[in-house]
C-alpha cells in the first residue's frame, strides 16, 4: 500500500456465498462479501464494485478456485472494457481448478474496476477460496 498525500487505499476480499456459485444465464459481476480491508472504502461489498476514490496507479489481484466439471472464467474490468481474464475449460477428468490474475491499472477518479463472471461458468465461493484485491502504488 502507498501513500499519496494523505490518501490512503487498499482493499482484500472474499467472496463467500455457501460454495457452488454458477452458472448463472448472464454475465455476473460479483459481489465479494467477506471484506478483510477496506482503507479508504473504496470497494463496495454490496456491488462488488471498486471506485478509484483518487487518480494514480493502481494494483489489482483475482484468484478463484472451481471445480473441474464446469467451465470456469473469470474477468477483470476497468469501466466496460475488459483487461485481463482467467480461465478453465470443463472437463470430466479434472476434478477441481484453480486460477488468477494480476494488471497494474492508471486509473481516474471515479473510475470503476470489478470482476465479472461470463454467463454459464462457474465458480466456488467458499473455504476462502476466490478472492479480490488491489491498493493504490503512487
Amino acid at each position: 500500500m502507498c501513500e499519496t498525500g494523505k490518501t490512503k487505499v487498499a482493499f482484500s476480499t472474499l467472496i463467500e456465498k455457501g460454495g457452488a456459485y454458477g452458472p448463472f444465464p448472464n454475465d455476473t459481476t460479483l459481489a465479494y462479501n467477506k471484506v478483510y480491508t477496506n482503507i479508504g472504502d473504496a470497494y463496495n461489498s454490496c456491488t462488488g464494485v471498486f471506485t478509484a476514490p483518487v487518480a494514480g496507479v493502481y494494483y489489482f489481484t483475482f484468484f478463484y478456485h472451481a471445480g473441474g466439471h464446469h467451465a470456469s472464467k473469470l474477468e477483470l474490468f476497468k469501466n466496460c472494457e475488459m483487461i485481463v481474464r482467467s480461465s478453465d475449460h470443463q472437463s470430466g477428468a479434472d476434478t477441481a481448478d484453480n486460477g488468477g490474475n494480476a494488471v497494474i491499472l492508471e486509473l481516474q477518479q471515479g473510475d470503476k474496476v470489478y470482476v465479472r463472471m461470463p454467463k454459464n461458468n462457474f465458480i466456488w465461493a467458499a473455504e476462502n477460496s476466490t478472492s479480490f484485491s488491489g491498493f493504490l502504488l503512487s
